[in-house]
């Protein structure tokens, strides 16, 4: 081919410019090029950057149609009526009503009437940022509801709009449909009306507790002034109610006067940052105290205690807060059976308020609680908060503030059994395990070496090498605080729990080898329920106070109550059996006139700040106290003196007021005995047990006669003359109650406790009858009685007015 030839077409278009409409420089693919890499493995699941584009586009779109479609849809309401506010009805057990609770307390007024330093408080406690932020804080719902499932509590994440939009316009129910409305409403409102409107409407709407609706209300319920004369310290005080009305109500739950206030403080540091408050007239200010409640004639007598136990029930179990139940509407059914409530409460009439009088100082410093639970279904039967619910506003059955004293050391021993134990010489414990128990007597760790802590016996009086069965009777101080410190403070805190305690029990988790001796303030209600599953055999059930609630017809889902074995029974049951003794012959015979087989222990508090029994039967768990409190200044005080005595205990009104209630609860119910497992593990053999008397447990010391827990000797009437079931060594210190003077074999076998065994001679300690026969009983103790009167006093089921025993009181350890 000759060079003058023309070009091929390939050639042409090598040389032949871009086509109109192509982008320069971007060369065509070429022909027979590799194929595009396909993705393989993770890579196939995700979309391409395109498709991602596309659809978050897309989604914008929505919920931006969404959010306006919502914003034109809903408009703000007609605001809630106060007149359509319903009351609350509270019923006993078998339907009879107990109370009918919630007329509104509220006086609107116009912002110019709150002093700006009150409305500054409210800010500086709620929303600091209301007057410059947005009404809806998106960021802070989303903390609240990340904090929520984490278990870190219920949070509103609310501004000061979203909250005043729930309480005039809404409800406070916690439903996604009520909060969207919230906050197109919210919005909405911030458009149409001024802050200053908001935060008027605030004030009037907002619940402070004590029934009190509105800034006007709240300032006469606590202060007994107008809204305009409060003083900084005051509406700081008001505005720290807003968070918790009840909780920070230091009247009526003075455990958490430290809480409320750190909340004060709170609100006046907020108020210092935020340039409302001077640091200096913030360093001048004191906590104001708040008036005592004028509460309504309505909740007179008991049925104010029992309300306000309902109304903490339901708020710590997350059924009903304080803001719903403001609203009114609910019937609720609580598990107080009205016949045992007013034998409770006629027992206290009779064996305490009896004895008092107005002419004796004390007397006005004393005040009585009690909580009765049946121990097969967990209900809450009876609960004695106190005289009158309009003149004591504290309820007594439920308060958290006085040391639970010897009543916590079944629960070392039940700790002990459950862990088995030893002691720091390596002998396992049990009933006969030998304690010295000298008093001030210096700790030993497990290590063997001293700890520093010397706890005093009651009245400093000391005792020989006493067994562990002897020292629960005698409730003396060194064997207990010993016994703590071998077991682990860290495993009884545990096993008290287990059994029932709450673990935000005021001094359990802070306690450490002083726990052993009751430095934990439980109440009443938390005792009786740990109790009771001491009588299930370590099966524990929740306590109930609440069996139904319904709102407009419509019941309302109540919190599961099912048992679960916390302790083995074993353990269980050989503290039972210990306690059996403390009623037969040990200081809380004056609960023997239950007239039925019963376990229980005494205790009295440091300085006889209080005193206790807490007991029970198969059927009931009740617990007693008697507390000091000042009726002026709200501080604790001694009972010393008090009802004409020398000093009040635990096994004398206490121990009485629980018999007489326990008698009439139960009256006409066959008395049933504890059907006992003994423990499968021992150490000790039963032929070393003494079965003829307490000669054995005084460590061959024959001639001292039984003590009580104030130490002093109780001379024993004549032991040939006496019958019914002994309280000596054997049925204490075998874990069970012998039926016969031979030992029992070893291995986990039931029976049941009443023994058929007679008292031998040498048997110190007060004669008693067969625990199947107790009218027996007593008319034995009668004739022992008149036929040795230098034994009555032993002899009686329980002393007799002017008769107090003394148990030991707590000695909390220095430093």
């Amino acid at each position: 081919m000759s060079d003058d030839s023309p070009p091929t077409s390939s050639d042409d278009s090598a040389a032949d410019p871009p086509r109109p409409g192509r982008w320069p420089g971007w060369a065509p693919r070429p022909a027979g090029g590799p194929p595009r890499r396909p993705r393989t493995g993770w890579r196939r699941l995700l979309p391409s950057w395109r498709t991602a584009l596309v659809t978050a586009g897309v989604g914008i779109v929505i919920l931006v149609g969404a959010l306006i479609t919502g914003y034109l849809l809903v408009e703000i309401p007609e605001p809630k009526s106060a007149a359509a506010a319903q009351s609350n009805v509270y019923l006993y057990a078998d339907g009879s009503q107990l109370a009918r609770v919630g007329e509104i307390d509220r006086e609107n007024v116009p912002l110019s009437e709150v002093p700006e330093h009150v409305r500054n408080a409210v800010l500086a406690a709620e929303d600091r940022d209301f007057y410059h932020d947005p009404p809806v804080d998106i960021s802070a719902m989303v903390r609240a509801g990340w904090n929520m499932l984490r278990g870190g509590g219920r949070q509103s994440g609310s501004t000061i709009t979203q909250q005043y939009v729930k309480n005039y316009y809404l409800d406070q129910r916690q439903t996604v449909t009520r909060k969207v409305k919230e906050l197109f409403i919210a919005v909405k409102l911030d458009r149409e009306v001024s802050k200053d409107e908001i935060l008027e409407g605030y004030l009037n709407t907002s619940y402070f507790g004590r029934n009190a609706y509105g800034i006007q209300a709240a300032a006469h319920a606590y202060y007994g002034k107008p809204a305009k004369e409060l003083t900084e310290a005051e509406g700081a005080y008001l505005a720290a109610l807003l968070n918790s009305p009840n909780a920070y109500d230091v009247r009526s739950n003075p455990q958490n006067h430290g809480r409320a206030v750190a909340r004060w403080e709170y609100v006046l540091d907020g108020m210092v940052s935020e340039g409302w408050l001077d640091e200096r007239d913030r360093s001048g200010l004191e906590f104001p105290e708040p008036n005592e409640e004028n509460v309504s004639a309505g909740l007179g007598g008991e049925r104010g205690y029992l309300v306000e136990a309902v109304r903490a029930y339901l708020a710590e179990h997350d059924i009903v807060d304080d803001d719903q139940l403001g609203t009114g509407g609910y019937r609720i059914t609580t598990t107080i059976q009205p016949e045992r409530q007013r034998a409770l409460t006629q027992a206290v009439d009779e064996q305490l308020e009896s004895a008092l009088s107005e002419d004796r100082e004390r007397d006005a410093w004393v005040r009585a609680g009690a909580t009765s639970v049946d121990t097969e279904t967990g209900h809450v039967v009876a609960m004695y908060g106190g005289r009158d619910y309009v003149d004591q506003y504290v309820n007594n059955a439920t308060r958290r503030d006085y040391q639970a004293a010897s009543t916590f050391k079944p629960f070392v021993y039940a700790a002990a059994l459950e862990n088995d134990s030893r002691t720091h010489k390596g002998e396992l414990i049990g009933p006969s395990t030998e304690y010295d128990g000298k008093s001030g007597r210096e700790v030993v760790g497990r290590d063997g070496r001293g700890t520093g802590w010397s706890p005093e016996n009651e009245q400093n009086r000391s005792y020989g090498t006493v067994k562990v069965s002897e020292g629960m009777d005698k409730s003396i101080n060194a064997v207990f605080a010993q016994m703590g410190v071998d077991v682990g403070a860290e495993l009884v805190a545990e096993t008290a729990v287990a059994l029932g305690l709450p673990e935000s029990t005021p001094g359990l988790t802070e306690a450490d080898a002083s726990i052993s001796l009751g430095t934990a303030t439980p109440s009443t209600l938390d005792l009786a329920g740990a109790y009771a599953t001491l009588a299930r055999h370590g099966e524990h059930r929740p306590v109930v106070l609440v069996s139904e609630i319904t709102r407009d017809g419509e019941p309302l889902e109540l919190p599961g109550s099912e048992t679960r074995q916390v302790i083995s029974r074993e353990a269980a049951d050989g503290t039972t059996a210990m306690l059996e003794a403390v009623v037969r012959g040990g200081t809380g015979t004056a609960a023997a006139s239950a007239g039925r087989p019963a376990a229980g222990k005494t205790g009295t508090a440091e300085n006889d700040r209080a005193a206790w029994f807490a007991g029970f039967t198969p059927e009931l768990a009740t617990v007693v106290a008697i507390f000091g409190q000042d009726p002026e200044t709200g501080a604790q005080r001694e009972l010393y003196g008090a009802a004409g005595l020398e000093r009040i205990s635990g096994g004398g009104f206490p121990a009485r007021i629980w018999g007489q209630y326990t008698k009439a609860a139960l009256e006409g119910e066959p008395a049933t005995a504890f059907e006992l497992r003994e423990p499968e593990r021992r150490e000790h053999s039963d032929g070393d047990q003494d079965s003829d008397g307490e000669e054995g447990e005084e460590g061959g010391d024959g001639e001292e006669g039984e003590e009580g827990e104030d130490g002093e000797e109780r001379e024993s009437g004549d032991p040939e003359s006496s019958t019914g079931p002994s309280t000596g060594g054997s049925p204490a210190e075998s874990g069970t109650p012998s039926t016969s003077p031979s030992a029992p074999d070893e291995g986990a076998t039931e029976r049941s406790t009443p023994s058929t065994s007679q008292p031998s001679g040498g048997e110190s300690g007060p004669a008693g009858g067969d625990d199947n026969a107790p009218p027996l009983a007593v008319d034995a103790v009668a004739a022992e009685s008149e036929k040795d009167p230098a034994g009555a006093a032993t002899a009686e089921p329980g002393p007799g007015p002017g008769q107090e025993p003394t148990p030991d009181a707590v000695t909390t350890p220095a430093g």
